[in-house]
């Protein structure tokens, strides 16, 4: 970093500053002089980059902040003040500057999928010139509105147009969160492009970003607008059932090269370069990639139930006093060893996943005559139920190392819930019930839509999943008291939580390693998790297209 003129103040990063909670913020600047051992008058300017409650003391609830700040002082002595870790120089992180490559592309580039992989990638293409074409086999939002309440109604299931398939992919309604576990400077690009559509501001400085489900639908569709503008188009109905490929002209790998898209119907759209981002549940899509000899793997993935709680109940135990001031509570808990005897095919531990405070259990099946279970939340998180995954990590062992027999071990979860249920009612039991072993015999209230159906949950369940919940819900009553109460409810399966594929990619091309021309992205492909990380995964891909190819528009 080049030395600043010495008139220049170069803005600072003060961590882990606390307030009680009623304090006003702008009470931070004594915090600030306080940290760096400056006057108060010496804190210019101050503004808040991150804010999380800690609740850990129910006798002292506090937030917490990190701030960017300007002050008067030689920095390099401010720099050794505070805590360790406490106080850093600003360090802006930018999105690579990637400049366009000259090769010329024959035709437009095709991105199938619009989950946040696919809808980044477009996004990002349109903007640089190169006039993508985005394939959806679902429907724009109020088409998926429409088709969902048919299903929530009626029970009439719409194999192409679901909670899974359609504008947004499953990420529209689900529950919205956007955090990630990576520290990729694009997480940042994620989360101001999704405010430029129209989500709260609040996202960029909360430590757990929500945005909601509610939101989601609104920002996605505004994204479309945006690539048309630019020059893209976003087709609907548009099922990708085969991929026409070419033997490599030079005889080396990848052996074969991208020639077209075939659709449902039999229109072929001629295409050299395709990112694939067709998320972790189009399973007749990942079938019809390995016929056409798309290279894959199998991958671990998570497998459990989903429990729920009253809202209350939770925010009692991790707020006190405070349950009804703060927002709704969530949890992350891991019951360590709880299927350590598994352990030649699933991972020891049991975790809680995608809790979803003040939300809803969601359907999350992508074809009829099945039922698996995800979690949503609103942006007001104002349901009186609280729910999560609870999973452990099933290996590639449990379905002999090959990736279509863990989609089958999926199915075969997913089918069997649906055949115990008798219709698209959620399978249920309570918690000290199931550890019983035992069916609930009096009704079930769940937050989900289609109602539910006391059954004996070990019945459709692999034995890792009973044996880790069996040990590790006490484990979790431990944590959080009331837990493994009778007001705790298992549902279930959770089988959607990742894929059991991975589709093969080199790490520097981010090309299939068997099709040349066609980039494989996002959860489906088996290299990310969670809306930040996945649209981030789109986007570098559309970076290398960039990168290799010049733009079709100036």
């Amino acid at each position: 970093m080049p030395e600043p003129p010495n008139n220049v103040h170069m803005p600072l990063v003060v961590r882990n500053l606390t307030l009680r909670f009623n304090e006003p913020e702008e009470n931070l600047r004594r915090q600030i002089a306080r940290a760096l051992e400056i006057p108060v008058q010496a804190v210019r300017s101050f503004g808040v980059i991150r804010r999380s409650v800690d609740a850990r003391n129910h006798d002292d609830i506090r937030r917490v902040y990190h701030v960017e700040c300007s002050v008067d002082g030689d920095e390099e002595k401010l720099l050794k003040r505070g805590r360790p870790g406490q106080i850093a120089l600003v360090v802006r992180e930018k999105l690579p500057e990637i400049p366009a490559g000259s090769a010329g592309l024959p035709q437009r580039p095709v991105i199938i999928g619009s989950g946040p992989a696919g809808l980044f990638a477009a996004l990002l293409l349109a903007e640089r010139g190169y006039m993508p074409l985005l394939l959806e086999r679902g429907q724009d939002v109020p088409a998926r509105h429409k088709a969902l309440h048919l299903y929530y109604t009626k029970g009439q299931f719409d194999p192409e147009n679901n909670l899974l398939f359609g504008i947004g992919g499953a990420g529209t309604y689900s529950d919205g969160k956007l955090y990630s576990r990576t520290h990729d400077p694009r997480n940042t690009y994620v989360l101001e492009t999704l405010v430029r559509f129209g989500a709260d501001p609040n996202i960029l400085i909360e430590a757990k970003p929500h945005l909601g489900s509610d939101k989601l639908p609104g920002v996605c569709r505004r994204m479309v607008e945006e690539i048309r503008a630019q020059g893209g188009e976003v087709r609907y109905g548009a099922r990708v059932a085969g991929v026409e490929l070419a033997d490599s002209a030079n005889g080396t790998l990848p052996s074969r090269t991208l020639r077209a898209i075939v659709l449902e119907g039999g229109e072929k759209i001629p295409a050299s370069v395709c990112i694939l981002a067709i998320g972790h549940s189009s399973r007749d899509t990942y079938r019809m990639l390995i016929k056409a000899g798309v290279a894959m793997a199998a991958k671990p993935f998570q497998m459990g139930v989903r429990v729920e709680h009253p809202q209350a109940m939770i925010s009692r135990n991790q707020h006190g006093p405070l349950a009804d001031t703060l927002p709704p509570a969530d949890y992350t808990l891991v019951a360590k060893n709880a299927a350590a005897a598994c352990s030649t095919v699933s991972g020891p531990d049991m975790f809680s996943f995608s809790m979803c405070p003040g939300g809803t259990i969601l359907p999350s099946n992508e074809s009829p005559g099945e039922i698996c279970t995800n979690g949503a939340s609103s942006s007001q998180r104002d349901s009186s139920f609280a729910n999560s995954g609870l999973v452990l990590t099933i290996l590639p062992t449990a379905f002999d190392n090959d990736p279509i027999q863990g989609i089958a071990f999926q199915q075969k979860w997913e089918r069997l819930a649906y055949q115990l249920s008798g219709s698209y009612a959620v399978p249920a039991q309570r918690i000290p019930d199931f550890l019983a072993n035992r069916r609930s015999t009096d009704p079930i209230v769940s937050s989900y839509p289609l109602g539910s159906k006391s059954v004996d949950l070990r019945q459709m369940l692999p034995d890792p999943v009973i044996q880790g919940l069996v040990r590790g819900l006490p484990m979790l009553d431990r944590l959080v008291n009331g837990f493994c109460s009778a007001d705790g409810i298992l549902t279930g399966p959770e089988t959607r939580a990742s894929s059991p594929v991975r589709i093969t990619r080199d790490d520097v091309t981010r090309q299939s390693l068997s099709v040349s021309g066609l980039y494989p992205v996002g959860e489906g492909a088996g290299y990310a998790g969670g809306i930040v990380s996945s649209a981030a995964d789109g986007l570098k891909s559309a970076e290398a297209v960039v990168a290799a190819f010049a733009p079709l528009k100036k």
